[in-house]
């Protein structure tokens, strides 16, 4: 396995060791990657020039078409509606590759990545009008699940537009997610499903109809695919950004917890992980390898990943430090303290 770091000035690729082997787009924010049949994909953002995506194959990397919004009909003098980013990619067990991006919208590529069709059917719900930004000025789609729940099936977090569901491949939707609670809203809306910031969404694969969610507002699990929720209370907050979930044990799961909305920042200065074996009843802290006084580390929430044997994990930081463990999170060693700002960390298969 090798690890793919994506960072405010380049991806870095480390080997099963954590040592940083090769570096690629040096100086260019990366956004998200994915490995695929075709080879692995990276986004990047190139600002004013927009978002790219990038295959690397047998003859290293091509740049392809990235995903864009439709631009007609635009009145003179307006912009209309563009892509910012590609803030996550997935490709599901049939090699379809999906996109999600800032402003919240998702693509569908059959072809390896080369073209991209907006999913019109999600496009154009009438909700997407009270969809509204978290931590970003604009909704995005950060987390989708795909053929984990039969084939065509998606699942999506949306912040902040809350968990949407389909059966058929995108072309219709469903919004769900009883038991979800925004505190941040007036007392009667803070049940509305259409206006609630889920940070992240992680299934076990190994048993998909559990899901976990880091919510702007707690912790969640689902137990019937994202359709109803159960708030957890694990230690010393409820907020952060991140969650892994483990591929075979449905009821082992992790966290990289922040002090709060308003002080993003670790609980007193001090850079943990929590882990759940029990579904969510109780918590371990996990410190051993970690940093217990005066750091102030925030790992955004693509920022932590687990492999598929469920031992190794990695999480980055905001200040371009990355931490990997071999032992499922109960010692910790520092592989890196001078990367760039960590946007995300994905365990690949390195023959992709």
């Amino acid at each position: 396995m090798a690890l793919w770091v994506c960072t405010r000035k380049g991806l870095f690729e480390l080997d099963s060791d954590g040592d940083v082997v090769a570096a690629h787009f040096l100086g260019i924010p990366v956004t998200a990657v994915c490995d695929t049949p075709h080879g692995t994909l990276a986004a990047l953002r190139h600002g004013h020039y927009g978002p790219k995506i990038h295959l690397r194959g047998p003859d290293g990397w091509q740049e392809l078409t990235a995903p864009s919004l439709p631009r007609e009909d635009v009145p003179e003098g307006e912009k209309g509606r563009s892509v910012d980013q590609v803030w996550t990619l997935e490709c599901d067990g049939d090699g379809i590759i999906w996109a999600g991006t800032l402003p919240a919208a998702l693509f569908r590529s059959d072809d390896g990545g080369a073209t991209w069709a907006l999913c019109e059917a999600l496009d154009g719900r009438e909700e997407r009008a009270e969809w509204f930004g978290g931590g970003f000025d604009m909704p995005g789609v950060h987390s989708i699940i795909a053929g984990q729940h039969g084939a065509g099936s998606l699942l999506l977090g949306i912040s902040c537009g809350g968990v949407w569901t389909s059966a058929d491949g995108g072309g219709s939707w469903e919004l769900v997610g009883e038991g979800q609670e925004a505190t941040y809203m007036p007392p009667d809306r803070q049940s509305d499903l259409n206006i609630q910031d889920p940070h992240r969404l992680a299934v076990c694969t190994g048993a998909p109809q559990r899901v976990w969610m880091q919510h702007h507002c707690g912790v969640f699990r689902s137990d019937d695919a994202g359709r109803s929720w159960t708030r957890l209370h694990p230690p010393p907050t409820a907020f952060g950004f991140a969650v892994a979930a483990h591929p075979r044990d449905p009821d082992t799961a992790w966290l990289v917890p922040a002090e709060s909305d308003e002080n993003r920042i670790p609980h007193d200065g001090k850079v943990i992980v929590v882990r759940t074996t029990d579904g969510g009843a109780t918590w371990t802290v996990l410190k051993d390898g970690l940093p217990q006084e005066h750091a102030y580390d925030l790992c955004f929430r693509h920022a932590l990943d687990v492999d598929a044997t469920g031992d190794r994990l990695a999480f980055g930081s905001t200040t371009g430090n990355l931490w990997i463990t071999a032992d499922g999170g109960d010692t910790w060693r520092a592989a890196s303290h001078h990367l760039p700002p960590i946007y995300a960390v994905r365990y690949q298969d390195t023959d992709a």
